[in-house]
């Protein structure tokens, strides 16, 4: 009787010990269950307490604080990605329409700092002297630690006339230097020929030379031009020069890249969680084709987004040698989400794959020929392109070290640039290869081929 009163008591205590560890089961995991409603409420919470309770509460509308929220949110996400009041998205447009104020600095968020990826011809930060590879410690005397680029363009923005001085720090540098620049209504042509002009001539050996400054709403356009010019003198030879193009619409890059490839050639594919938003892009049968012209691409350190976009494309088709230094590795597509009161979401949500699917992002494109330069020789390229001439060129010579001052002037005068001159070469060889008889180029072909 006893045993059988004990084996009763110890079913049931594994009965409610069942009982009560499966309830306990079910309660944490609804706790960790991610609960939309639950979220929201606790948001609405924050929001009534943060109204009621706040010092100057008083002075806040709930617009204030849920655009507050929104750009937290977003900020927590990738250095890329921000929520845009109306204001901001304006001047998105602006930008990729080719018209803006401000200081003229394509920005990226770097090692944990805001860092200029590069400055854009012709405006103030450019004639000032700012290099790709600057790092911004300070604007108007307030600490960049934790900005975003949201934060960044909003301050570097205003009136034309109105003045910001930025803080920079550079590893040239012993210590950071200010720079006070005035803002000023910027319209800039993104494509150039060698004399920083848009008249695009051939050099004695039938060479053309383009550089692309930024891929705005017109840059394929200006680049057909550009090529138009060329042909009627004969081009046998191409240099696209990206170096310090920051970047900026897609659609531009893939018309870029289309200009120099047969119809239904991969250009560029995206991939991002939502897989039915993939998309790959192949070059059309619209405009011209230049599919037999000899291409070399230059890039560096500044190049980046559009501009590996279409170095990566010409580099896995085969279709143009890269010179230069390793890009920047900026290879992330940022969808714009218009919103109903103005505003609008940049939201990241895919990446960008080469045509033989290598990532760009924090990867950049490896040239195939690797010609590096020192900062001092990426420095005095810069300084050649400013309006003025020597005028201008020791204006800005101020603001480096005195040391330093001589040999940047000397590399100026001295008018030499080590990629472009490699990139020159090689166009040389393949037209010189391109002479020889079809036997000869098989000879001279086989020893590259074992």
């Amino acid at each position: 009787m006893k045993k059988r009163l004990a084996y009763a008591v110890f079913v049931l205590a594994l009965a409610v010990y069942v009982s009560v560890g499966a309830q306990v089961y079910r309660l944490s995991a609804a706790g960790e269950k991610d609960d939309a409603y639950q979220q929201l409420e606790l948001f609405s919470r924050v929001l009534e307490r943060v109204r009621k309770d706040y010092v100057d509460g008083g002075k806040l509308t709930y617009k204030d604080l849920v655009q507050g929220a929104l750009k937290g949110m977003l900020g927590t996400l990738d250095p890329h990605s921000e929520f845009m009041e109306p204001v901001k998205f304006n001047e998105l447009k602006e930008d990729t329409e080719g018209s803006f104020s401000g200081v003229g600095l394509q920005v990226g968020v770097r090692d944990g700092g805001l860092s200029v990826i590069a400055p854009m011809e012709d405006t103030p930060a450019f004639e000032a002297g700012i290099l790709a590879g600057d790092r911004i410690e300070k604007i108007d005397g307030q600490t960049t630690e934790k900005f975003n680029m949201g934060d960044a363009v909003k301050r570097l923005r205003g009136e034309a006339g109105s003045k910001v001085t930025l803080t920079l720090s550079r590893p040239a540098w012993t210590e950071p230097k200010e720079f006070t620049l005035a803002r000023a209504d910027i319209r800039v042509f993104s494509v150039k020929d060698i004399d920083n002009r848009r008249e695009f001539p051939v050099d004695a050996n039938k060479l053309g030379y383009v550089r692309l400054t930024q891929f705005g709403e017109k840059t394929a356009d200006e680049l057909e031009d550009a090529l138009v010019k060329m042909e009627a003198n004969g081009i046998a030879g191409l240099v696209v020069d990206l170096r310090g193009n920051p970047g900026g619409l897609l659609d531009q890059a893939v018309a870029v890249s289309e200009k120099f490839l047969e119809k239904g050639k991969p250009v560029v594919s995206t991939e991002g969680r939502n897989r039915a938003a993939d998309v790959a892009r192949k070059s059309s049968a619209f405009g011209k084709k230049r599919t037999q012209l000899p291409l070399v691409v230059l890039v560096n350190g500044g190049s980046a987004s559009a501009a590996e976009i279409v170095s990566g494309c010409l580099q896995d088709l085969k279709r143009a040698v890269i010179v230069g230094e390793q890009s920047f590795g900026k290879g992330s597509v940022q969808s714009i989400l218009p919103l109903p009161d103005g505003s609008a979401l940049r939201l990241t949500t895919a990446k960008y794959y080469t045509p033989s699917h290598k990532v760009i992002h924090e990867k950049g494109i490896t040239p195939d020929i690797l010609v590096p330069v020192t900062d001092e020789e990426e420095a005095a390229i810069q300084l050649r392109r400013l309006p003025g001439g020597m005028t201008n060129v020791d204006e800005v010579l101020k603001s480096y070290d005195a040391d330093k001052r001589d040999k940047l002037r000397e590399l100026v005068a001295d008018n030499r640039d080590a990629q472009l001159e490699r990139a020159l070469d090689l166009l040389k060889g393949i037209n010189l290869f391109g002479q020889r008889p079809p036997e000869k180029q098989e000879k001279a072909a086989k020893p590259l081929l074992r």
